[in-house]
C-alpha cells in the first residue's frame, strides 16, 4: 500500500507541530490544519490546510481536499484544542461555551467527517488527543478537564460502534509538555477581593510552571507512531512524567477522598 495519510488537527505549533513532523520523517503523507495557513508562510514540515473545527464547513472542505488529492484519508489525530483555566463559579458562561466547542463539539464533528471516507476504504485509525487531567476534576481547571474528559468516553463508545469497519479509535493522554498551550488559554481573571483571589492565583503560576519545565512533545510523536502501526492498541494511552501517568492508577485504587487529599496537597490549596 502506499504511504499512510494523516491528517492532524491543530497542527502549525505545539504536540500537533511535534506529531506531523516525527510521521513525516517516519514516512507519512501528512496534512496538518490551521484556521489561517497565511500566518505561517515559512511553514515547510508538512502541508497546512485551512480547518476551523468550530466550523464543520472548513472540516468538510478540507477533508474533502485531502481525500480528493490521495483519494484515501488513512489516519486522523484530533489534537486542536485550548486550555481554560478558572473558577468555576467565576468563569465566563461564553468561555466555557468555546472550550466546549473547540475540545469536544470540534473532534467529534471531525470523526463525523472522515468515517465514511474510512468505512469506504475498509479502515482507518482515529487517534484523540485527551489528557491525562480529563480522568480527574482539577481544581481551576475543571472546564478542560470535563472537555477532554468528554472526549475519552466518546472515544470509548465509538470504539464499539465502529468495530466491525475495520476502524481503530483510541486516544493518547498526554501530560504536562513544554508548548505553547499557556499563550492560548483562556485565564479567568484574578479577581480582587473575590473569595478565590489567593488560591486560584497561586493555583495559575503552578498551572504555567508545569507546562515551562513539561517534556518534550516528540514523547507523544513516538506514542502516536506506536499507535498506529499496533493492529490493537489500547483505549487509553497516557503519556507523560511517571508520577502523571502513577496518578492515573491511584485514582483507581484509592478511596475518593483519599485521592482528593492528594490533589489537595499536591496544588496546597
Amino acid at each position: 500500500m502506499d504511504k499512510k495519510v494523516v491528517l492532524i488537527t491543530g497542527g502549525s505549533s505545539g504536540i500537533g507541530k511535534s506529531i506531523g513532523t516525527f510521521l513525516t520523517q517516519k514516512g507519512f503523507t501528512v496534512y496538518g490544519t490551521t484556521r489561517n495557513p497565511k500566518k505561517y508562510p515559512d511553514f515547510n514540515h508538512f502541508e497546512l490546510v485551512q480547518l476551523d473545527v468550530k466550523d464543520v464547513e472548513s472540516i468538510r472542505k478540507a477533508v474533502a481536499y485531502i481525500v480528493t488529492k490521495e483519494s484515501r484519508l488513512d489516519v486522523l489525530i484530533n489534537n486542536a484544542g485550548v486550555g481554560i483555566t478558572g473558577p468555576i463559579e467565576e468563569t465566563p458562561h461564553e468561555e466555557i461555551l468555546n472550550v466546549f466547542d473547540t475540545n469536544f463539539h470540534g473532534p467529534v464533528h471531525v470523526m463525523k467527517a472522515v468515517l465514511p471516507q474510512m468505512r469506504q476504504q475498509g479502515g482507518g485509525t482515529i487517534i484523540n488527543i485527551t489528557s491525562i487531567a480529563g480522568y480527574m476534576g482539577l481544581p481551576y481547571r475543571g472546564f478542560y478537564s470535563a472537555t477532554k474528559g468528554a472526549l475519552g468516553l466518546i472515544t470509548e463508545a465509538l470504539r464499539m460502534e465502529t468495530k466491525d469497519f475495520g476502524i481503530t479509535i483510541t486516544n493518547v493522554a498526554p501530560g504536562d509538555f513544554a508548548t505553547n498551550i499557556a499563550s492560548g488559554r483562556y485565564h479567568s481573571p484574578v479577581i480582587k477581593g473575590s473569595a478565590y483571589e489567593e488560591k486560584y492565583g497561586q493555583t495559575l503560576k503552578g498551572i504555567d510552571e508545569d507546562v515551562d519545565s513539561g517534556g518534550d512533545p516528540v514523547q507523544v510523536a513516538e506514542a502516536v507512531y506506536k499507535i498506529i502501526n499496533q493492529k490493537k492498541p489500547k483505549v487509553h494511552n497516557p503519556v507523560g512524567a511517571f508520577l502523571q501517568k502513577f496518578s492515573l492508577k491511584l485514582k483507581n485504587i484509592l478511596p475518593d477522598k483519599v485521592y482528593e487529599k492528594l490533589l489537595l496537597n499536591h496544588y496546597k490549596l
